[in-house]
């Protein structure tokens, strides 16, 4: 038999591969961008090898929600993810992003979020997806934002949507998942998502639901204890209804007490709710510092009209009296929503100094109010601020480990690649998976599940998450001795440790920990399931298998 010209042997590593079955050992032999053969495989002359002794050979895994829209394409984010196994990304999340349009208010208004986009120009989610190929050696999915499509519609308008309003809007959503994009998604605290009731979204649910696609949401309410409120929203607009039959949901970065998690996803699912859900494992968040402190009025202007707004002193005079102690009340924040807030990015270079400080000590350094030192902040940043966001009672270990083990669970780092002091979440959250909890939330076996299998099932990337021949071969080796997380609130573009080697699409883009600089990623499409095999792998037992996969030669 002729040799393959292009075939590289993952050799003599552990294979776990994303099924829910036990561990076995096995050669992986890789060809073209697929795999070839998982057994025992007899070596030829011309093979390209990689020596897996004492390591996982494992698919790679999928953040279900990362805003690496832009930041993808910068080397040091590459490595970032590639370090963590990453091989696959799924941005336009929380409703905003750049595709469809122009993406000049989404790149304005995330710019301290998802940053710019260096080549999209405008147009629709093909165009952007496209952008994506062979220019990263990540893999990145696209999710329809419905807030971008309202603004591309109606712009800032609080109103309701009118029946012709609805229709272009449903039709920018159906044009997005023809063109490849795994589903909508939605950012209920953001402009102009906070404006769209029930209704409407389930609307816009409706061509994802007709698709069998998924519907995404960072859900109204700012999460922790309004949680409740928006997960009966959530289901709300998935269940079978006037606009649709049911649509398929995910609840973005779900933050919550185990107990009070598990009672309502219960009863979410009790009422026949199909949800999943993400969530990163820390217990701070990040968010525009605008958000947090200011009435969401202030983001729906251009940012000349909010900064002229902010420097006039009656209006401020009018926020210190009136607005922030309605900040202190936030159930989020509370009164000492100072020091909980630690700025991350801020793009006025005379303002660097604040990167890492809360807006207590930034009060304190400029000798003035808390109040005032915060305004000052986003005037000087044109509200392209943002901030880690402490909370009021961090959760254990072992609370966060509950959650991460329910069935429902995905992985996802809600990663924000900008600033100077950014989250450590976007270059440790599967990492800290791994070394962390891995014994404590699910085997090794389960992490492949929850970090690479279940979540290709729910997005319709039916052809990774899983290995098994003709599958595409992106895949992570994993050392299960050293995986670790390396980043910290004070140092946290620190990249992980422990895996060193990882395919996308066959080819090799990480070598010994180093960026081998081949570009293998693709704007990934949605694709239906293609067989009984597939489509029954959604979703996938947490039960291990006894049965290993039949070995051969090859």
């Amino acid at each position: 038999m002729t040799a393959h010209p292009d075939r590289t042997v993952l050799r003599g590593g552990t294979v776990i591969d994303g099924t829910g079955a036990p561990r076995y050992d096995a050669d992986v032999v890789i060809v073209g961008d697929r795999i070839g053969h998982i057994g025992e495989v007899a070596p030829r002359a011309d093979d390209r090898t990689v020596d897996c002794r004492g390591r996982f050979v494992m698919p790679g895994f999928i953040d279900a929600h990362a805003h690496a829209d832009g930041a993808v394409f910068d080397s040091d984010v590459q490595l970032a993810l590639l370090r963590q196994g990453i091989t696959t990304v799924v941005g336009g999340q929380d409703g905003v992003s750049y595709a469809p349009g122009s993406g000049a208010w989404a790149t304005r208004y995330f710019a301290a979020i998802n940053g710019p986009h260096p080549t999209y120009a405008g147009g629709g989610v093909g165009e952007l997806l496209h952008s994506y190929d062979a220019a990263t050696p990540v893999n990145v999915g696209y999710l329809v934002p419905a807030g971008t499509v309202r603004h591309e519609v109606m712009g800032m308008d609080r109103g309701r949507a009118d029946a012709a309003q609805l229709a272009r809007m449903k039709q920018l959503v159906a044009d997005g998942l023809a063109a490849g994009a795994l589903g909508l998604s939605s950012g209920l605290d953001y402009v102009p998502g906070i404006f769209a009731g029930t209704a409407e979204l389930a609307e816009l649910c409706a061509p994802v639901a007709a698709v069998g696609a998924l519907y995404v949401t960072h859900m109204r309410g700012g999460y922790e204890t309004n949680t409740a409120a928006g997960l009966r929203e959530v289901v709300a607009i998935c269940a079978p209804g006037e606009a649709h039959d049911g649509v398929r949901g995910h609840v973005s970065h779900l933050h919550v007490d185990a107990d009070e998690a598990e009672r309502l996803l219960a009863e979410a699912a009790a009422s026949g709710a199909d949800l999943s859900f993400d969530m990163y494992p820390y217990t701070r968040g990040c968010t525009l510092v605008s958000m947090a402190v200011l009435p969401p009025e202030y983001s729906a202007l251009d940012p000349d009209d909010a900064v002229a707004l902010l420097s006039d002193p009656a209006q401020r005079a009018q926020l210190r009296e009136e607005w922030f102690p309605a900040v202190a009340h936030k159930p989020s924040l509370g009164p000492d929503w100072p020091t909980m807030i630690r700025v991350a990015h801020t793009p006025a270079d005379d303002w660097a100094w604040a990167a890492g400080l809360t807006l207590a000590e930034i009060a304190g350094r400029r000798a003035t109010s808390v109040e005032d030192a915060t305004l000052d902040l986003l005037i000087a940043g044109r509200l392209e601020v943002s901030a880690v966001m402490a909370v009021r009672e961090e959760r254990s270990v072992e609370n966060l480990a509950r959650l991460f083990a329910h069935p429902a669970h995905i992985g996802g780092s809600d990663g924000i690649f900008v600033g100077a002091v950014p989250h450590p979440r976007a270059w440790g959250a599967f990492a800290r998976f791994l070394g962390t909890y891995v014994g404590r939330s699910f085997s090794w076996e389960d992490a492949a599940v929850h970090l690479s299998a279940r979540t290709a099932a729910r997005f319709g990337l039916h052809e990774r998450g899983i290995l098994r021949p003709r599958n595409v071969a992106d895949i992570a080796v994993v050392d299960p001795s050293t995986v670790t997380d390396a980043a910290t609130y004070d140092e946290p573009r620190q990249p992980a440790r422990g895996i060193d080697d990882v395919f996308v699409n066959g080819r090799q883009v990480l070598r010994g920990g180093e960026l081998t600089g081949i570009r293998a990623g693709r704007g990934l499409r949605r694709s239906p399931a293609t067989s009984p095999e597939t489509a029954a792998a959604e979703p996938l037992p947490l039960q291990t298998n006894s049965q290993s996969p039949t070995k051969g030669t090859a």
